[in-house]
């Protein structure tokens, strides 16, 4: 008897897919064969998209790059503290803090470089 359930099963999903899966399955990809749209777009100038963000883009590298040099100047200052009293934990936080400031300060020449 346990057989015959299995068996039942088995024929009640094949009849759901039958009935069900495969005219969905073909319905779907009918409508999507007939959904498509031809698009008339002019192969010209582009700049009229592409100059804000690349305004945006020069914004933020110049603030990156203006922060950047606040940071170094600060931490050169602590450095120069830090080794007058001869605070070498002070003075290790501000050579991080150094490096930090000339990384953010060098990073429009860096991405210049790299061309963006």
């Amino acid at each position: 008897m346990r057989n015959n359930t299995s068996k039942k099963k088995q024929n009640n999903i094949a009849g759901f897919c039958k009935k069900v899966l495969v005219p969905a399955f073909a319905g779907a990809v009918y409508a999507m064969s007939q959904m498509t749209v031809t698009a008339f777009a002019a192969g010209g100038d582009t700049s009229a998209v592409t100059k804000p963000l690349d305004n945006l883009k020069t914004l933020v590298i110049a603030v990156i790059g203006a922060v950047g040099v606040i940071i170094l100047a600060k931490n050169v200052m602590e450095f120069a503290q830090a080794y007058q009293q001869q605070d070498s934990s002070t003075m290790n936080s501000a050579l991080k803090g150094i490096v930090a400031g000339a990384m953010m300060a060098g990073i429009s020449s860096v991405l210049t470089f790299l061309g963006f």
